[in-house]
């Protein structure tokens, strides 16, 4: 059992719930089949890289905002480009590989369906709202309610992403939970009064010797079990 009270759960996605470089790999392997597999975490990273550091731009305001959809098309042109690719069909495909068409974690559905039972359950992505319908639909899961940083014209960890959670299940922060598989995301959340659980996966942004987040679990059973849930 926990030392504090919640009133809902809010979840990151991309990366916690879905596993982001499963699906970005499947889709960079459909775009191009004679590349091994040096080839593909070569063009992953390359992904990878031009949406952390354009996000980074528009949260500094080096960039007007963009919608992920919009990063995810620059990326798949990008990484296209370094494979040779030069079909319009094709890169717009891989665009949605890398935005959309993400599998779940093995314990996700099952964790989200067993927390449910409790709490209302809030996503908070930074997926756009048109990436975050299809990247649920196609991996299954289920919300209360889902936010897509869209919402706030920006990207996490600004504190206004935070707060989107706050404003829509009406509860002051120290009752919600914020749940994420990133280190960086739940000290954001932390710094916006919001409460913290660490899932840990195997693409984690792992958490230093410096962070207290109020939570650590393995997988979503285990942060039930944390929460009193049989």
């Amino acid at each position: 059992m926990t030392e504090f009270e919640i009133d809902a759960v809010v979840f990151d996605v991309l990366g916690t719930l879905v596993d982001e470089p499963a699906g970005i790999r499947a889709g960079i392997r459909e775009l191009d089949p004679s590349l091994d597999e040096s080839g593909v975490e070569r063009l992953l990273s390359l992904w990878q890289s031009h949406v952390a550091r354009e996000q980074q731009r528009v949260l500094d305001g080096n960039r007007p905002y963009v919608t992920s959809d919009a990063l995810d098309r620059e990326a798949a042109g990008l990484v296209a480009e370094a494979a040779g690719v030069d079909d319009r069909a094709a890169v717009a495909a891989l665009a949605l590989a890398g935005g959309r068409r993400l599998p779940p974690w093995p314990d996700s559905l099952s964790g989200l369906a067993r927390l449910a039972g409790r709490f209302p359950l809030i996503g908070l992505s930074n997926a756009s709202r048109t990436a975050l319908l299809g990247l649920n639909a196609h991996a299954g899961l289920r919300w209360h309610q889902a936010l897509s940083a869209e919402d706030a014209r920006s990207y996490k960890p600004d504190p206004e992403v935070y707060r989107l959670a706050v404003t829509v299940s009406g509860v002051p922060p120290e009752r919600l939970l914020m749940v994420a598989t990133h280190a960086w995301d739940l000290r954001a959340a932390q710094d916006a009064g919001l409460r913290t659980a660490y899932v840990a996966r195997p693409v984690t942004d792992a958490p230093t010797a410096s962070d207290r987040f109020d939570l650590y679990a393995t997988d979503l059973a285990r942060l039930a079990a944390r929460l009193g849930l049989s």
